[in-house]
C-alpha cells in the first residue's frame, strides 16, 4: 500500500527538473503517457468562462448551468433541446482544432521513442495532432461516437455529420474552410428538429454519447483492442527503463491513470515517475526517489522541454 502522505517537496530548482526530465525520456526505452483533463485545459479546451459564455450564452441565460461540464447531466425537458446542448459541447470540444500547440509539442517530444498513450480525455486532441491511433487509448470514451442508451448492443456510431447538422440547425453559419461559426444577429435555437434526435438503429431507443457516467457505458471492439494492446505494451518493456509520464491527471478518477502509474514505477525499479499539473504534481513516498514532479502549466512544460 502506498503512503497517505505525498509531497511534492524538492530541493531542485524547475531549470535542473526540466533537464532531469530532458535526459530520462532520451534515456527511456519507452514512454507512457498518461492524459488527464489538465491537459486539455493547458491546451486551451477550458469548460467554464469565456469560451462557455460564447457558446452557450442562451443556456446560462434559462438555466442554472454555469459551465459545459455541469451542463451534460442537466435534465433538459426534451430530447430535442437536449441534443441542441449536447451537439455544441461535442462539436467545440471535439471537432474544431485546439487553440494552442501542447498535443503537438508533445507529440515532438515522443515522435521517435516507442511510445503508448492512455487518457481520460474524450475529446480526441491526441489522434488530431497526429498520434498513431493504435498507440493511444481512450478509457473513458469519445464525444465522437453515440451508442444505445439501454444498450441493447455493444456497437458504437460516428456522429461528425449529424453533430454539424444539429448544430447548423441551430443557427450557427458554416464558412467557407468548415468552420462553424456564431451568427453576426439573431438568436439562436435551443432545440434540434425531431428528425435529427438520434436513434437506436437496432431497438429504437434514443441514443446518448459514448462516455463512461454509469454501467450503461458501452465497451466496443474498438476499446477493447486498444485496451489489449496497451497490456501487450506494459509486458513488453515489465523491466525496462519506461518513463510514465502523467499529465494533467487530478484526483477525481485516480484509479485509471495515477494509482496504476505509481504501482508500475515502485515495481519496476528501472522506472521513472514524471508528474506535471497544474497544483497537483505530487508523488508517494514510495517512490519519491524515482519522481520528477514539475508544478506549473503543462503547455509551458511542454515548449521548455522541447528547447
Amino acid at each position: 500500500m502506498f503512503s497517505k502522505t505525498k509531497t511534492n517537496s524538492s530541493i531542485e530548482n524547475y531549470s535542473d527538473k526540466i533537464q532531469q526530465i530532458r535526459q530520462k525520456l532520451e534515456e527511456a526505452d519507452a514512454v507512457v503517457i498518461g492524459a488527464g483533463s489538465g491537459l486539455s485545459t493547458s491546451a486551451g479546451f477550458t469548460y467554464d468562462g469565456e469560451r462557455f459564455e460564447k457558446y452557450f450564452y442562451d443556456f446560462a441565460e434559462k438555466y442554472p448551468i454555469r459551465d459545459m461540464y455541469s451542463g451534460g447531466f442537466y435534465p433538459f425537458a426534451s430530447l430535442e433541446e437536449y441534443w441542441a446542448w449536447w451537439s455544441r459541447h461535442i462539436w467545440f470540444n471535439r471537432y474544431v482544432k485546439a487553440p494552442k500547440p501542447v498535443y503537438e509539442d508533445l507529440l515532438d517530444l515522443v515522435r521517435d521513442k516507442d511510445y503508448f498513450v492512455l487518457t481520460t480525455n474524450v475529446d480526441h486532441r491526441f489522434q488530431q495532432a497526429g498520434f498513431d491511433k493504435k498507440r493511444l487509448y481512450y478509457m473513458q470514451g469519445d464525444y465522437g461516437l453515440l451508442q444505445c442508451s439501454g444498450p441493447c448492443h455493444k456497437e458504437t456510431y460516428d456522429n461528425r455529420d449529424l453533430t454539424e447538422r444539429m448544430v447548423l440547425a441551430q443557427g450557427f453559419i458554416k464558412s467557407e474552410d468548415g468552420e462553424l461559426l456564431l451568427p453576426e444577429k439573431g438568436t439562436l435555437k435551443m432545440e434540434v428538429p425531431s428528425e435529427l434526435v438520434p436513434k437506436c438503429p437496432r431497438c429504437g431507443r434514443p441514443m446518448i454519447v459514448n462516455l463512461r457516467c454509469d454501467d450503461t457505458f458501452v465497451e466496443d471492439e474498438g476499446w477493447h483492442q486498444a485496451a489489449e494492446r496497451y497490456s501487450m505494451f506494459r509486458r513488453r518493456h515489465e523491466n525496462l527503463n519506461v518513463v510514465y509520464l502523467e499529465l494533467g491527471v487530478g484526483m477525481n478518477t485516480p484509479v485509471w491513470i495515477k494509482y496504476p502509474f505509481w504501482k508500475y514505477t515502485e515495481l519496476n525499479g528501472n522506472a521513472t515517475y514524471v508528474c506535471l499539473n497544474y497544483g497537483q504534481a505530487e508523488a508517494p513516498r514510495q517512490i519519491l526517489d524515482r519522481s520528477i514532479l514539475l508544478d506549473g502549466d503543462i503547455g509551458q512544460i511542454l515548449k521548455e522541454l522541447k528547447g
